[in-house]
C-alpha cells in the first residue's frame, strides 16, 4: 500500500512504468517469502512441542500464543524466537513504509495547487492511519513480551489487525 501511494503521488507520470505485473510479482513474493523465513523455524520448532492439554484454541483463529498455552513443554525459545523474527520483519516493514510516507508528505508539501495539495494529502493520510494502526496493534500482538501481555487483551487487539485495519483500508474500497 505505501508503495503505491509512493508511486502514485511521487511518480505520478512514471506510475504505469514502475507499477507493472513483474514489480507486482516482486512485491508480492517478497512479501511471501519473508512471512515464510520470519516464521518457518518457529513452525518446525513448534511441530515437535507436545501438548497435553485440552485441544481448544482459546482464540479467533489459531494464532501462536494461544497454541503454545497448550503445550506441556518449555516454550521459551519458540517465544523468543518469535520475538525476534516478529521484531526484525515488523521494524524492516516500517522502515520502509515511514521512509516511503515522508517523501510523500514532502511531494504534498510542494504541490502548488490547493486542490491538487489537499487531495494527495487526504489519500495519503488516510493511508497513513489504517497502516499506523496496523503496526500499532500488530508490534503489540507479536514484538511485545509475552510475560506483559494479557490473553483477553490479545483477543481485542487481534479483532482491531483482522478485521478493523482492513475494513478501514481506503484501497479496499476504491
Amino acid at each position: 500500500m505505501a508503495c503505491d501511494c509512493y508511486l502514485t503521488i511521487c511518480h505520478r507520470l512514471h506510475y504505469p512504468a514502475f507499477m507493472n505485473h513483474r514489480a507486482c510479482t516482486v512485491l508480492n513474493l517478497g512479501s511471501w517469502l519473508s512471512g515464510f523465513l520470519a516464521s518457518f523455524p518457529s513452525i518446525v520448532m513448534i511441530s515437535r512441542l507436545q501438548f497435553c492439554s485440552a485441544n481448544t484454541v482459546q482464540h479467533f483463529f489459531c494464532d501462536l500464543l494461544p497454541l503454545l498455552k497448550l503445550s506441556c513443554t518449555d516454550t521459551s525459545t519458540i517465544e523468543t524466537l518469535d520475538f525476534v523474527a516478529a521484531l526484525s520483519v515488523l521494524v524492516t516493514s516500517l522502515l520502509v513504509t515511514g521512509t516511503s510516507y515522508i517523501c510523500i508528505f514532502s511531494t504534498v508539501a510542494r504541490i502548488p495547487s490547493t486542490a491538487g495539495n489537499h487531495k494527495a494529502f487526504f489519500i495519503s493520510a488516510s493511508h497513513l492511519v489504517v497502516v499506523s494502526m496496523f503496526y500499532a496493534t500488530t508490534l503489540f500482538m507479536y514484538a511485545w513480551p509475552r510475560s506483559v501481555s494479557t490473553f483477553d487483551l490479545n483477543k481485542l487487539v487481534s479483532v482491531l489487525y483482522t478485521v478493523v485495519a482492513p475494513f478501514l483500508n481506503p484501497s479496499s474500497t476504491a
